[in-house]
């Protein structure tokens, strides 16, 4: 019996973005806690709105302990919040679109109206590739000790096998991303960036993301009172995540079935979109993400330079969603594909379609 064809995910409330901000990703910000680096962000996405903090339902916030370096980190944020009188909030240990699937969660059950996503990330106080092992099987990978790029290289080196890409398609991949990021003024790099050594084959310098600090936030609101608060809101048409199996010896490294059945789910595939903001921290992954999820050559794919332009810990993949709202609020795209990454090689993938209302 053939395998049934999954459906599309009809959400039960319209909710959109109407509003987005993030900091100047640097590749250091010692003067900085968190908190600090955090406040303007969120300052920004309320005054877009005119909202106080009271007049939200919902908070959610994404980071990772482990880049802090203490049990808890998250709880020092709020401070930038404000936790009193008590909010409604929550807190995922992941990079902040699997917070913004929470917050939109929340507003599809109706239990809130409007939600604050945000995420953070400080990845310059110590080895965020040694760090990144913790995410691996326990039992035969992690006492391996393979870091993130040398696992990105497998999987560059399995597409090259596959005739999938060359190191020179790996390069324009590259070079396109950080010259498309010249317009972005908030990106760690951008113009003409050599490809440099080799890292770890085939993967150079020019082929990873750059390692640094930075946060963004999110304001996701329901119903008519997107319009109100937002010209042209963003509305979330479909959004659904997935992950692959968690030993790397039973995937296909050169594939994401994960990425093109959660685009499924979505609603990606019903008509072509015009924008793709894809969180691929290696150019390889590009690649990958490109065929799971159809995107045609006419297709305009992270024009903010996306993560080898900067790539903050645990806010880069919800850049991809906020910097495809963007977009749309502008009025440059009308249907846009978002989609965020964790762990290593693709291993999570979660995939968002974004539209905003007819011309």
């Amino acid at each position: 019996m053939a395998p049934r064809k999954p459906s599309v995910m009809r959400p039960a409330r319209d909710v959109a973005v109407v509003a987005f901000g993030q900091t100047d990703h640097l590749r250091t910000t010692d003067e900085l806690s968190e908190v600090e680096m955090l406040m303007p962000v969120l300052h920004q996405v309320l005054a877009a709105t005119g909202l106080r903090t009271s007049d939200i339902g919902f908070t959610c916030s994404g980071s990772c302990d482990y880049l802090a370096g203490r049990a808890f980190s998250f709880t020092m944020a709020l401070d930038g919040v404000g936790a009193w009188p008590p909010i409604s909030e929550s807190h995922v240990e992941m990079d902040g679109a699997w917070a913004l699937y929470e917050a939109w969660v929340k507003l599809q059950a109706g239990e809130a109206d409007t939600a604050l996503v945000y995420s953070y990330g400080k990845s310059s106080p110590g080895s965020v590739r040694d760090v990144l092992t913790r995410q691996l099987d326990p039992y035969y990978l992690a006492p391996l000790w393979p870091d993130s790029v040398a696992l990105a290289a497998l999987q560059a080196q399995a597409l090259i096998d596959a005739g999938e890409t060359d190191e020179p398609a790996l390069a324009g991949v590259a070079r396109r991303s950080r010259a498309d990021a010249t317009a972005n003024s908030h990106a760690q790099l951008s113009g003409s960036v050599a490809q440099g050594e080799y890292v770890v084959r085939p993967l150079r310098t020019g082929d990873c993301p750059p390692v640094g600090d930075g946060a963004a936030a999110v304001i996701l609101v329901a119903g008519e009172r997107a319009r109100d608060l937002c010209e042209r809101p963003a509305w979330i048409r479909g959004i659904d995540h997935r992950v692959e199996a968690h030993g790397l010896g039973v995937r296909d490294l050169a594939d994401s079935p994960s990425t093109r059945l959660a685009a499924e789910r979505a609603g990606v595939f019903e008509r072509p979109v015009d924008t793709a903001e894809l969180h691929a921290p290696f150019t390889s992954q590009e690649i990958v993400l490109r065929k799971a999820l159809r995107i045609s050559d006419d297709v305009t794919v992270n024009p903010s330079g996306g993560a080898l332009a900067a790539n903050p810990m645990m806010a880069a993949g919800l850049i991809r969603i906020g910097e495809a709202a963007a977009r749309i609020h502008r009025g440059a795209s009308h249907r846009a594909v978002a989609h965020a990454t964790s762990g290593p090689c693709l291993q999570q993938n979660l995939v968002a379609l974004l539209e905003g209302d007819a011309r």
